[in-house]
């Protein structure tokens, strides 16, 4: 079972990394259920976060993944898909 799920705090990160999007931890919390496009997000940009991730857990995620709207359901559903793959 999977100890470890990707956080606001993990995901600011892999904005900054797969999409070159700055966005503070605790901002990105307190907007996890505006559009990622408010946030300066793309959807090339969550599509490279995608394959950031799909890399370090060595684990496909649900098509569904590029085409979230908000931070929040981003995070339940890769966090659903890992827990569920582990």
């Amino acid at each position: 079972m999977i100890t470890t799920e990707v956080t606001l705090i993990e995901l600011a990160s892999l904005m900054k990394k797969a999409a070159g999007v700055s966005v503070d931890p605790q901002d990105l919390e307190r907007s996890s259920d505006s559009p990622f496009g408010t946030l300066g997000l793309d959807s090339l940009g969550l599509l490279g976060i995608v394959g950031e991730l799909e890399n370090r857990y060595s684990q496909p995620l649900p098509p569904d993944a590029e085409r979230c709207k908000t931070p929040r359901e981003f995070l339940d559903l890769v966090n659903n898909t890992l827990k569920a793959g582990a």
